[in-house]
């Protein structure tokens, strides 16, 4: 029986990319053309990326850029060991993080650990699967819903939900524990719950671009 263990995201990531690993080899040696092809396979996942952990539109443009860089510089490093698209995720989704930091921004609302209230209390374990918000629902309502999250909140549910960390790796990226990055990814699927029942909540968040960096 097989123990390898299902992606948890709520967007799944993409397969395995044609000509991929020809084009990761050539612009490990130099080949501006294949880093080109690299950029236009994955500019798209690393800007939508960018935009939910951050929430604006031209940061998150900058920091695609950013990240682009920052992969041309560190290719060389790139040994294989996981997916092209999950490294190229872990380089930005740091980038993102030191930039925020950089910032002075708190990423996680430690108070939110601290003697919950009652109506916010589990009613089940922390980090299990949340049903209710695996049904039909419209992808550009979720996707606005997601942006109107408190940052402490959308960071943690990114991170896990969408990206598919393990509640052990967000604690060491946000460096809080994994108690608390359970149950801020408990509260925002609260909040989210929230807000999906009552949608008019979203009337004054704005919708997400569909402009890609070039």
């Amino acid at each position: 029986m097989s123990t390898e263990k299902p992606n948890p995201g709520m967007f799944k990531r993409n397969p395995p990319i044609a000509g991929e690993a020809d084009a990761i080899e050539r612009a490990k040696n130099g080949d501006a053309d294949a880093f080109s092809k690299l950029y236009a396979l994955h500019k798209r996942r690393v800007y939508t990326l960018c935009l939910r952990m951050l929430g604006n539109v031209t940061e998150a443009e900058d920091m695609t850029q950013e990240a682009f860089l920052h992969l041309y510089r560190k290719l060389g490093s790139f040994r294989g060991e996981s997916a092209f698209s999950t490294w190229l995720h872990r380089l930005t989704v740091n980038l993102v993080l030191m930039h925020l930091r950089k910032k002075g921004l708190q990423l996680v609302s430690l108070e939110e650990t601290i003697n919950p209230s009652e109506d916010d209390a589990p009613k089940r374990d922390f980090g299990s699967k949340d049903l209710n918000l695996s049904g039909s629902v419209d992808r550009v309502t979720l996707e606005r819903a997601v942006a109107s999250l408190p940052p402490g909140y959308r960071m943690v549910f990114v991170l896990h939900d969408v990206e598919g960390f393990e509640h052990n790796e967000i604690a060491t990226m946000l460096e809080c524990s994994t108690g608390n990055s359970k149950s801020q990814l408990h509260k925002a699927r609260l909040k989210l719950r929230d807000l999906l029942r009552n949608p008019e909540q979203l009337a004054t968040v704005p919708a997400r671009s569909k402009e890609v960096v070039h």
